[in-house]
C-alpha cells in the first residue's frame, strides 16, 4: 500500500541501474550506496538504498527514467512503525521486554489450561465442543483447546527475535558448534545491521576503473536471471549481509519474508566471477526450523491462508480474553478481585508446578518474574491484611 504511487510507471526512456543510484545520491541525503531493489516489473520504481556518515539511512525511489520520487526515513515507515509496536511497544528496550514476558506467561497459561481441562473422567463435552447449560464457560475452554497449538506456534517462533531468549539462545548454540552460519534473523533491540559498512573496502572498490558502480547492471542481469523471490537486493562490496556479516564482495539476494525463498550468490568484486551460493537447504537445521517458525509468524510461509489462520488465530485469543473477564466478572464478589479461595492442596498441583518448573527454566524472563512474583507475596503482600483478603490470598481448609 505504502508503495502503490511507485508500481506501474512508463518505461519509455529508461535509464541504467547506475543512472538510478547517481540520481538518489545527487539528492545529497546520503553518500554511501547500500543496496539497489531490483524493480519486480519494469514499470516499478527501484528502491535505492543510501547511508549518511553517521550512520543513519535513507529508501530513495527512482522511476524507470532517472527522476527521483520518494525519499524516505526507512525508520518512519509504515511497515517499521508496525514492527517496532509488535515487537517493543514503541518504548524501546522495555517494551521488548514486556513483549517478551507476555509471551513467556501466555505458554504458561496456554499449557496449564490445557493440563487442566483436557478430559479424563468426563468426556469431550465442554472441551471439544461447548455446552449449552454452560455456554460461555465452554467457550472459553474450547476455544482455548482448538487455538492453543496456533497460539503456541506463534509465540514460540516469535522468541528468536526477543532480546534475552534470543541471545541466550545464540550462545547456547555457539557453545554446543551448532553455528554453520550467521543467523537469518535479528534480535529486537539490536543495532541495526545498516550501521556498519567497511569504508576502506568501498573505496578500493571505488577506485577501480569504473567507480563503484561499474558492475552494477551486470549484477541487476543477475539477479533477474536468477529469478529471486521478491525483493532481491544487488549489494556492493563493503556492505552487510542479511545475517550482519560483511561482504568484500557484489552479492544478490532475495530477502523474502518467506525464509525458504531466501537464496544469495556473490562475486567477485574484480572479476565478477562467481565465488558463493548459498541458499535454505545449506543451512543449519536449527536455522532451518527458526526460519519455518519465523515464515509461519509473518504469515509468509504460504500466502494468504497463512495469513487468514493468524487472523483467526488473533479472533481466538480475542475471544479468549473477553469470555475469561465475562466469567471473572460473574463471579467476582463486590469490593475485591475475586480470586477464588485457595485449598490447602490444590486439585493436579503437582503437574501443574512441573509445568511451570521446566518452563521456567526454558523462558528466562518467566523464571525472572516468578521470583519477583514469589518475592513480592512473601515479602509485602502477605504482611498487609486488607491487600492480602483482596487478592484472596488467604489459604483456606478443605
Amino acid at each position: 500500500m505504502e508503495e502503490r504511487a511507485y508500481r506501474d510507471l512508463p518505461v519509455a526512456g529508461a535509464v541504467s541501474p547506475v543512472a538510478q543510484v547517481a540520481a538518489a545520491l545527487a539528492t545529497g541525503s546520503g553518500t554511501r550506496f547500500a543496496s539497489y531493489r531490483v524493480p519486480l516489473t519494469p514499470g516499478d520504481a527501484a528502491l535505492v538504498h543510501i547511508g549518511r556518515d553517521d550512520g543513519t539511512m535513507r529508501d530513495v525511489f527512482v522511476s524507470p527514467q532517472g527522476r527521483v520520487l520518494a525519499n524516505l526515513d526507512p525508520d518512519a515507515r509504515i511497515s517499521e512503525t508496525v514492527s517496532r509496536i509488535h515487537g517493543s511497544l514503541m518504548i524501546g528496550k522495555i517494551g521488548d521486554w514486556l513483549v517478551e514476558l507476555a509471551a513467556s506467561w501466555a505458554i504458561v497459561m496456554i499449557v496449564t489450561g490445557l493440563y487442566l481441562w483436557w478430559p479424563r473422567e468426563r468426556g469431550f463435552a465442554g472441551v471439544i465442543w461447548p455446552r449449552r447449560r454452560a455456554l460461555v464457560r465452554d467457550l472459553h475452554a474450547v476455544t482455548g483447546f482448538w487455538v492453543s497449538g496456533l497460539a503456541l506456534v506463534l509465540l514460540v517462533s516469535g522468541l528468536p527475535w526477543a532480546s534475552v531468549w534470543g541471545n541466550a539462545f545464540r550462545s547456547v548454540r555457539a557453545e554446543l558448534g551448532l553455528v554453520k552460519s550467521a543467523s537469518d534473523w535479528k534480535l529486537r533491540g539490536a543495532a541495526p545491521e545498516h550501521a556498519d559498512h567497511d569504508h576502506d573496502a568501498m573505496m578500493r572498490i571505488a577506485a577501480q576503473p569504473g567507480g563503484s558502480f561499474a558492475r552494477l547492471p551486470e549484477m541487476v542481469a543477475h539477479a533477474r536471471a536468477e529469478r529471486l523471490a521478491f525483493p532481491a537486493l544487488v549489494k556492493p562490496p563493503g556492505s552487510t549481509e542479511r545475517g550482519g556479516g560483511m561482504s568484500m564482495n557484489w552479492t544478490i539476494g532475495s530477502e523474502a519474508q518467506n525464509r525458504t525463498l531466501v537464496r544469495a550468490v556473490a562475486y567477485d568484486a574484480v572479476t565478477g566471477r562467481e565465488v558463493s551460493r548459498t541458499g535454505f537447504a545449506d543451512k543449519h537445521p536449527i536455522d532451518r526450523a527458526v526460519g519455518y517458525g519465523i515464515a509461519w509468524h509473518e504469515g509468509a510461509l504460504f500466502g494468504w491462508v497463512n495469513q487468514l489462520i493468524g487472523v483467526l488465530t488473533a479472533l481466538a485469543l480475542l475471544t479468549l480474553a473477553v469470555t475469561s473477564f465475562i466469567l471473572w466478572r460473574r463471579r467476582r464478589p463486590v469490593g475485591v478481585l475475586g480470586g477464588p479461595p485457595v485449598p490447602s492442596v490444590p486439585a493436579r498441583i503437582g503437574g501443574v508446578v512441573a509445568i511451570i518448573v521446566v518452563l521456567a527454566l526454558l523462558l528466562p524472563m518467566l523464571a525472572l518474574s516468578l521470583g519477583a512474583i514469589l518475592l513480592l507475596e512473601w515479602l509485602v503482600l502477605r504482611r498487609i491484611p486488607a491487600i492480602r483478603h483482596w487478592l484472596g490470598l488467604c489459604v483456606s481448609t478443605p
